[in-house]
């Protein structure tokens, strides 16, 4: 159940209320892959970072180390030991990125598996039934993630099968939590928009997926190679078709200047590999920028990370001791530039969240926009 408290513009302040919690949002979602963030995090840790929802991923999950393994172990939350809420993709994406080979029919996806190749059958219902053995909070409809640019024909017939697929995914989901050995009876459901680049498609569409009334609505297929200005474009266009009353999921973005636009745009959850992924590359977002700290101009540096940030890392190590670490291949490099990363990013929805609820979140954007993103 979502409740917009406030607004500002199009820019949206809620709490989203959960079997496993309450989100406040807009808010960031981190993501555990495989049921951990790669750069030795744990959910424990993630309790000290201002997380509120870890994301895993089905695709991944289902092949290591098996659904039904998870479920036998209580499912993710007993097995991660992370007890807020956690939303599980649907795979669909990890389906059209990572198979070299597939084939879609109506029925669902048959691909190969990108650890040793054999043959997996992967379709709504399956996808479903991952989700209800991962038991998860949020589940995320399984749909077709075209590719851009994408030919006008072909996704717009993607699209009718999306909402066909969706159809099923509901009532598979309504089957599995009337279940008595269900772990969640309460999961909810996601649908996800798609449509490419098309205005006109990515509507329609929009207009089919809330019929079934939905715990939440997704914007997918987006942050894939296109230019920014073509997202904005197209979640502007979405936006005044997406139900008020349910919470707005503009998956795998982005950029602190991405979640920024977006969120001036009505959206109120992210996720992005991208804290993580940088991090581990010796890439630190600050509030003045983006640090490589690879950089030989920190070998002597004593200074924090960030002097304005109060992050475990920041208030304990200097960039000179973070610059050794990564030229000395040491993991804790990563650990901490993880850390600090993560810590960065729930801050900056932290503080997004209290410029809307002080009524001055254009002022804040007006700040931030150009600075967030440059390299220092």
């Amino acid at each position: 159940m979502m409740q917009v408290i406030k607004k500002e513009g199009t820019a949206r302040r809620g709490v989203f209320t959960t079997p496993h919690g309450t989100i406040q949002t807009p808010a960031f979602m981190n993501v555990a892959t495989c049921g951990a963030i790669k750069g030795a995090v744990s959910a424990l840790d993630l309790k000290e970072l201002k997380c509120q929802v870890q994301l895993c991923n089905t695709y991944h999950l289902h092949l290591r180390p098996g659904d039904e393994i998870v479920k036998k172990l209580g499912g993710l939350h007993k097995f991660t030991r992370w007890d807020g809420p956690i939303l599980t993709d649907s795979g669909g994406f990890q389906v059209f990125s990572l198979a070299k080979l597939r084939n879609i029919k109506e029925e669902g996806v048959t691909f190969a598996s990108h650890i040793d190749g054999h043959r997996i059958f992967m379709g709504p219902e399956e996808s479903m039934r991952i989700q209800s053995n991962l038991g998860s909070t949020i589940a995320m409809a399984f749909d077709e993630c075209i590719e851009n640019p994408a030919e006008y024909e072909y996704t717009r017939r993607s699209c009718d099968r999306t909402v066909r697929w969706l159809y099923r995914c509901k009532a598979e989901m309504d089957r599995l939590n009337s279940l008595p050995d269900t772990i969640n009876p309460q999961q909810m459901l996601f649908g996800i928009n798609q449509g490419s680049t098309y205005e006109d498609i990515r509507v329609s569409h929009m207009k089919a997926i809330r019929e079934l009334d939905l715990d939440g609505y997704a914007i997918g297929g987006l942050a894939v190679g296109e230019p920014a200005e073509e997202m904005y474009r197209i979640i502007e266009a979405v936006e005044p078709f997406m139900p008020e009353d349910k919470p707005r999921y503009l998956m795998g973005v982005g950029t602190p200047e991405n979640i920024l636009e977006a969120v001036r745009r009505g959206v109120d959850l992210f996720d992005c590999v991208m804290p993580t992924r940088n991090a581990r590359h010796g890439h630190a977002f600050t509030w003045d920028g983006c640090r490589n700290l690879m950089n030989a101009k920190y070998t002597l540096d004593e200074l924090p990370l960030d002097p304005t940030c109060d992050c475990p890392v920041c208030q304990n190590f200097s960039r000179a001791y973070l610059h050794h670490l990564f030229k000395s291949g040491e993991m804790l490099a990563m650990r901490l530039c993880v850390i600090h990363n993560i810590y960065f990013y729930n801050t900056l929805l932290e503080r997004i969240r209290k410029a809307l609820d002080e009524g001055c979140f254009e002022d804040f954007y007006r700040e931030n926009t150009g600075k967030l993103g440059k390299r220092i």
